[in-house]
């Protein structure tokens, strides 16, 4: 088992910036590729990024391309989401995924409770 807790979540106004993290426990983190997912009200979930198990490959979502950084630290079991300009389409609970086998939009595996992203005019 993988146990993930994400944070870093709050309100931010529009064109800021907020740095979200995923501490991972349980089994050895830096086998594991990992993603970032979110789920807007009413929406189904979708993919915004990930990373490969020694963070290498990054893949990112259209619409966060250039403004979104995932990064991970394994000596600290823990995974990274820098968002800057920060839209209101951005809104959203963003939940981290962990998956040994695939990285990317298909990604499943664990998953965290998720930490609520709110950007506001």
């Amino acid at each position: 088992q993988v146990q993930l807790v994400e944070s870093g979540g709050g309100l931010v106004q529009a064109g800021g910036s907020l740095r979200l993290s995923c501490a991972a426990s349980g089994r050895t983190f830096s086998p594991y590729g990992m993603g970032w997912f979110r789920q807007a009200p009413g929406k189904e979930r979708e993919f915004v990024a990930a990373i490969t198990r020694g963070g290498s490959r990054t893949y990112y979502a259209d619409s966060v391309k250039g403004r979104f950084t995932i990064s991970r630290d394994n000596a600290k079991n823990t995974v990274y989401l820098q968002m800057n300009s920060l839209k209101l389409d951005d809104t959203a609970v963003y939940y981290c995924a962990a998956d040994a086998l695939r990285v990317g939009v298909n990604m499943s595996g664990y998953w965290g409770q998720g930490t609520q992203v709110t950007v506001s005019s």
